[in-house]
């Protein structure tokens, strides 16, 4: 185990030699190295989730209550996209490219007491502007870019399936196909390697799993917590980090931090976005 004590960790990232990640009901972003120092790098009140940096290197953090982007300058978090009008509910993962471009999703519905509605996918661009670029996906969640920048692949975590998208020159997003049937999995967060393979974390099968497009699954590993997100790093992109925390209400994750990461040693390393 390399960390535990967390509240709920969520969309790893692996920057410069360190693992960041949001410590979602703790409503902290955070990093940790190899040897298992943490740092604290901002608070987020609103419950932090995707992480990604501009082309200058500036973080940018989805806050998901207030359906907020956030870009972290040097005097705090300040406001850079404000999603509400576009996102029906909490807004969680994102991927953003190498252009600075940032694609997130949002739940859809209140997540704890209602039924799965589709809900959408929206695109806020290195000026701030911001659209909807995709709908109809059912909790769009964890997201990867290839290393051509040309695809997007997301997890609908309610339809148990991996969605691509051909990512057009200003952004957008065309040529929607299934990627991959998961056959009961819930994908959360997402990882690709080398060889175009993904690891899902799935957080109702208790499991991680490498998928290759169409569906066929190479690797399994079991987990004890629900795993809520993956991310290969390290200094050879060959280290799986696995995050784990049971699916339960906030107030009880801040209570208990039951969250914790893990890390298992892959032969095929890490490749594209995020």
């Amino acid at each position: 185990m390399l960390l535990d004590g967390l509240a709920f960790p969520e969309s790893p990232r692996w920057r410069g030699d360190r693992l960041w990640f949001s410590d979602m009901y703790a409503c902290q972003v955070m990093t940790v190295d190899l040897d298992g120092r943490t740092e604290s790098i901002c608070a987020a009140p609103q419950q932090p989730s995707g992480l990604g940096w501009t082309p200058d290197g500036r973080m940018l953090v989805v806050s998901m209550v207030d359906r907020k982007l956030l870009r972290l300058e040097p005097e705090g978090l300040t406001v850079f996209a404000d999603l509400s009008d576009l996102a029906p509910s909490h807004c969680n993962d994102m991927v953003v490219d190498q252009q600075g471009r940032a694609y997130i999703g949002n739940f859809g519905f209140n997540f704890f007491d209602e039924p799965p509605k589709p809900t959408v996918l929206i695109l806020v661009t290195l000026d701030g502007q911001k659209r909807v670029v995709a709908d109809g996906l059912l909790f769009p969640n964890g997201m990867v870019i290839t290393p051509d920048g040309d695809t997007l692949i997301v997890g609908e975590s309610y339809a148990s399936r991996l969605t691509a998208f051909t990512i057009r020159s200003d952004g957008s997003l065309t040529s929607r196909r299934v990627w991959a049937e998961l056959q009961g999995a819930t994908p959360d967060g997402i990882c690709l390697d080398a060889e175009g393979a993904i690891w899902v974390a799935s957080p109702m099968t208790s499991e991680v799993l490498r998928i290759i497009e169409g569906g066929r699954v190479t690797n399994r590993i079991p987990t004890e917590i629900q795993p809520v997100a993956c991310m290969l790093g390290g200094p050879d992109r060959q280290t799986l980090f696995i995050l784990e925390a049971p699916l339960i209400r906030p107030e009880k994750g801040r209570a208990r931090k039951p969250g914790r990461i893990e890390t298992v040693r892959v032969k095929i390393p890490g490749a594209g976005l995020p």
